[in-house]
């Protein structure tokens, strides 16, 4: 599935782009706020991440600069798993490379797969941040995502430790799917 913004070509996650994929997140910094992402971040991740296999109903995106194709990170959603407490919930999730940051990539391809989410007859995205990661709770917020009001632990890989996640829920069905003001 291939998804163009204004600015982004959303595309598959090829094993060939892992060198893409580990230029971009084998940054401390990156990887500090996600959730599954190991540190330090290693050519054999970003090789097995780049061969996963493509879950039609839960798609993930390799997030390319339409004008010059270059990868600026990821984003997709899929199951947040069995140990959560929204167990069988879709969980929205990106990075973007550091050089990236604050220039409206993160929105931009979070309302594409906003669509996306609706098109494919989902109803509803969680999604969370670490609380020392404000900037992706203002993406959240822009993209129509409610804070639930929960404070929850959850583990980071990259941190080797759990740290205190905000709690977001989006109503996608029967609409776009993203305030188009806010992206």
């Amino acid at each position: 599935m291939f998804h163009r913004s204004e600015r982004l070509l959303l595309r598959p996650i090829w094993p060939e782009d892992w060198q893409a994929l580990l230029a971009g997140i084998a940054d401390e910094g990156v990887v500090r706020n996600l959730a599954r992402a190991p540190w330090p971040y290693r050519e054999q991740d970003a090789r097995d991440f780049a061969a996963q296999p493509d879950e039609p109903l839960h798609p993930r995106f390799l997030i390319t600069r339409a004008a010059d194709a270059q990868a600026v990170g990821c984003i997709g959603f899929g199951p947040m798993g069995e140990a959560a407490n929204d167990a069988g919930a879709l969980e929205l999730r990106y990075w973007i490379a550091r050089p990236h940051w604050g220039q409206g990539y993160a929105t931009e391809a979070g309302a594409a797969v906003l669509q996306i989410a609706a098109i494919l007859g989902h109803r509803e995205l969680v999604a969370s941040h670490f609380l020392d990661n404000p900037a992706s709770g203002r993406v959240l917020r822009k993209l129509g995502f409610e804070p639930t009001g929960r404070v929850e632990p959850r583990w980071s890989c990259g941190r080797g430790a759990h740290a205190d996640t905000a709690q977001y829920r989006k109503l996608i069905g029967g609409e776009t799917g993203v305030n188009q003001r806010a992206a």
